[in-house]
C-alpha cells in the first residue's frame, strides 16, 4: 500500500511542532528526538488509519502522547543499573550439576521400598509431622521414625554421600557466587 504524497508532505510540515511537543514532554532534546522519530514511524506505518480532511497534526500529537506514555509506564517497571551492580548481585549457581543430583535423587527414591518412600515423601517433602503421618499411614510413630531412617540411610548410601554438604553445589561453584556476591556488597 503506498503513502499518498499530500500525507508525506503534510507529516514532513508537522515535525517542527512534534519537536516542541516532544520537548515539553521530555525535558530533554535527546529524548525528544527518539520520541519524535518514533512518532513519525508510527504515523507512517498506520497512515492508511488517517482519514484525509481530518488535522494531521492533532494525530499525530496523540500518537506522540500515547507513545509517551507507554514509555513511561514501561520506565516504570524497569530498573535502572547502569554500573551493573544490581545484575551482577544475580549470580547463581550452575543449573547442570542440580539438575544432574535430582535425577540421581529421583530414581534413588524410586528404588527405595515402597513403605519408605511413602514415610519419607511424608515428612520430608510434605512437612507432616511423625505423628501425622503415622496417622496417616496408619501405623505406631515409632514405625514411621524407623522407615524414615532406613530410607535416609539408604538414600545417603545410593548415592554415595560421604558428608553434609557433598550433595547440592560443588566447593567451586559455591566459592565463585560467594566471592561474587562479597564484591557487590563493598
Amino acid at each position: 500500500m503506498s503513502v499518498p504524497d499530500n500525507f508525506k508532505a503534510d507529516l514532513l510540515e508537522v515535525i517542527p511542532n512534534l519537536r516542541a511537543f516532544a520537548l515539553s514532554l521530555t525535558k530533554a532534546g535527546d529524548k525528544a528526538d527518539d520520541l519524535v522519530q518514533e512518532t513519525l514511524l508510527k504515523a507512517w506505518n498506520k497512515h492508511h488509519l488517517f482519514q484525509p480532511g481530518t488535522n494531521l497534526k492533532a494525530w499525530t500529537f496523540t500518537i506522540m502522547r500515547n507513545e509517551f506514555y507507554s514509555q513511561m509506564r514501561k520506565r516504570g517497571r524497569e530498573v535502572q543499573d547502569s554500573d551493573g551492580v544490581l545484575a551482577s548481585q544475580l549470580a547463581g549457581h550452575p543449573e547442570q550439576q542440580g539438575h544432574m543430583d535430582l535425577q540421581d535423587f529421583k530414581a534413588a527414591l524410586e528404588d527405595l521400598p515402597e513403605d519408605q518412600r511413602e514415610a519419607l515423601v511424608l515428612i520430608g517433602a510434605n512437612g507432616f509431622s511423625y505423628e501425622e503421618a503415622a496417622e496417616i499411614v496408619g501405623v505406631a510413630v515409632g514405625t514411621i521414625k524407623s522407615r524414615v531412617s532406613r530410607a535416609r540411610s539408604r538414600l545417603v548410601d545410593v548415592l554415595g554421600i560421604e558428608e553434609e554438604g557433598e550433595y547440592g553445589p560443588d566447593a567451586i561453584s559455591n566459592h565463585v557466587v560467594g566471592a561474587i556476591s562479597l564484591n557487590t556488597n563493598r
